[in-house]
């Protein structure tokens, strides 16, 4: 208590010495800055235009930092506001134009404000570094604001700025970042028989309502940029046919959509030994991030400049897949929320199906390299993922032939408890209900018949034995040159 005591002291004493002098042209700015802040509107409007502006690192640093703040707030205005219930600043000696900001009834340990403006700079910073300086200064502004404004000591502020920071950084360890040498896993090379200045060669099956809201649909940049390639558009349920079309009389074939039709062009490629190009128009677009292509003007550049990378193909009972495939849990999250997504949405739909599949998933039986097992979910990556645990995020090459392969136990007294908690502590690559290794290829026989798969985030019929393995030939692909 006596510590206590001299702390109080001492914040009290700078909080006095903050509010010495006059200076009304910084105390207005700082009363729009402290406003601003309300609500986390300055934040909010930030991960907004970092979203639209910084490509998938900018989405990637908005979303961490709303999440951190989401975190932070409620931390600091339920518990903690709760327990500590320090009463805010007397400010009867204080000017009364210093002070106009919104008022609260919440206590003023620790500050809300500076705890959500720490999380959100530190958070967005460790996607996009570039961003750091601008929005740790305006981090800073804030935590300012409180104190000049009178609506926080300063202790309050830096345990708030504390807070915030310490949430940012907990949340790399459930959403793990990645390396800055990972953004380019598998660089293209020039190749000079590769160059189509023009398109020429070139067809890509087109989805006519793929690509990003707000922003030029992928077909009309590419008939602009490459006036001799040819676009196919995919019917309603038809990309087969759409595929068999691109495929005759061309010397390269392509597809503009996400993982999945990528997927299935990349194996009509390996099939007739042709070069795939891959036009970044879906959702999360794993396979093109991996190769450097975030935009379809990066595809352009690819291609026009004959940058071709040889790349490893899983196979799993036969079918491709470039990014992952699974069996148990996770293809029952994909059924349950195809159900669902017409109806509310692709993202309610996959938390509703997600509580859905946690709670009742059955574990599934089956030989694995003749071992039997009972597991929740078995996941094989194409080459090996990183980091180790629930969220594999990046690879570091894609021509290892590897197979990444990742088990949820079944068998372990409360595996599914075990799973929570690892997976919200970011301790799961510790967990005796988890398992991870490599191999060139991988045995299943299922022990209750045939089972459902999952490849690239699309589900089939599999049957009861097969084996995930590497393609006999790699996939060339155009990629980002290297730098």
């Amino acid at each position: 208590m006596r510590l206590r005591r001299v702390l109080d002291t001492a914040d009290v004493a700078a909080y006095a010495l903050a509010h010495k002098g006059d200076a009304p042209g910084v105390d207005e700015g700082l009363q729009l800055v402290t406003k601003s802040a309300d609500f986390s509107a300055i934040w909010l409007a930030t991960a907004a235009a970092l979203a639209a502006t910084q490509g998938r690192a900018g989405r990637r640093a908005a979303a961490r930092g709303l999440l951190s703040i989401a975190i932070t707030s409620a931390v600091v205005n339920g518990p903690m506001k709760s327990v500590v219930r320090r009463p805010r600043p007397d400010n009867r000696l204080v000017p009364v134009d210093r002070i106009k900001h919104r008022t609260t009834r919440t206590t003023s340990f620790p500050s809300g404000h500076s705890a959500s403006a720490a999380a959100f700079a530190v958070a967005a910073s460790a996607e996009l570094p570039a961003a750091a300086v601008p929005l740790g200064t305006m981090a800073a502004l804030v935590a300012a604001s409180r104190v000049r404004t009178g609506a926080h000591y300063p202790g309050d502020v830096l345990a708030g700025l504390a807070i915030g920071a310490g949430v940012a950084l907990s949340t790399k360890r459930v959403w793990p970042v990645p390396p800055a040498e990972a953004a380019l896993a598998h660089p293209g090379h020039p190749d000079p028989s590769a160059v189509r200045e023009t398109g020429k060669g070139v067809s890509v099956v087109v989805n006519p309502d793929a690509g990003p809201a707000f922003s030029a649909a992928p077909a009309e940049v590419l008939r602009e940029r490459l006036p001799d390639l040819r676009i196919v558009e995919i019917a309603q349920g038809e990309l087969d046919k759409a595929l068999a079309s691109a495929r005759d009389g061309s010397d390269v074939i392509g597809a503009a959509g996400g993982d999945g039709s990528v997927n299935a062009t990349a194996a009509v490629a390996l099939e007739h030994e042709l070069p795939l190009v891959v036009v970044p128009a879906g959702t999360l677009n794993h396979f093109a991030r991996d190769i450097g292509l975030e935009t379809v003007d990066d595809t352009i550049d690819a291609l026009q400049k004959g940058a071709v990378a040889e790349v490893d193909a899983g196979l799993i009972a036969g079918e491709v897949f470039l990014n992952t495939a699974s069996f148990g849990s996770y293809v029952e999250l994909v059924d349950a929320r195809e159900k669902l997504e017409g109806r509310i949405g692709k993202w309610p739909a996959v938390a509703v199906a997600l509580g859905r599949v946690l709670r009742s998933c059955p574990p599934v039986e089956v030989e694995i390299d003749g071992e039997p097992r009972r597991v929740w979910m078995a996941f094989f990556g194409n080459c090996r993922y990183r980091p180790a645990g629930f969220a594999p995020s990046w690879r570091e090459r894609l021509d290892d032939n590897l197979i990444d392969v990742r088990i949820i136990d079944a068998e372990m007294p409360y595996a599914r408890t075990r799973l929570l908690f690892g997976v919200l502590t970011g301790t799961l690559g510790r967990s005796r209900a988890y398992e991870q290794r490599t191999a060139g290829s991988v045995r299943v026989r299922s022990l209750q018949g045939p089972l459902r798969l999952a490849r690239d985030g699309e589900v089939f019929d599999g049957p009861a034995e097969f084996a995930v393995e590497k393609a006999t030939r790699r996939l060339r692909v155009y990629a980002r040159p290297a730098d």
